[in-house]
């Protein structure tokens, strides 16, 4: 008995306090080797999960020197990325196989 009010109160607390620290999700597209929101804006001091959907037909590499974020992405596939938590700014990023037409940047505000 004793097992089985610990499960019930125990159990929901845990699956309430992991959803309290899941990273909040958002989306950037790359598409025409463009990324889209040009620029995302975040809150500041938070940790963040951004998905990089490529929807072109050739690899991309999302880099970031002020992120220290470096990740390939496959033609048309996605990938997970984790940033943060960000103090108040502007963090710049690029595509390193596309550096002079694909950049883009975070406002953690």
């Amino acid at each position: 008995m004793t097992r089985y009010l610990l499960y019930s109160v125990a159990l929901p607390a845990f699956f309430l306090f992991s959803v309290a620290v899941h990273a909040e999700d958002y989306v950037l597209t790359l598409r025409n080797n463009q990324f889209s929101p040009k620029s995302l804006t975040i809150p500041a001091n938070q940790k963040i999960k951004i998905i990089l959907k490529n929807q072109d037909a050739t690899p991309a590499e999302f880099e970031s020197s002020d992120l220290n974020r470096e990740k390939v992405v496959g033609a048309n596939s996605e990938v997970i990325i984790f940033i943060g938590p960000l103090d108040v700014g502007n963090y710049g990023y690029f595509d390193d196989f596309h550096r002079d037409t694909t950049t883009g940047a975070i406002i953690a505000k």
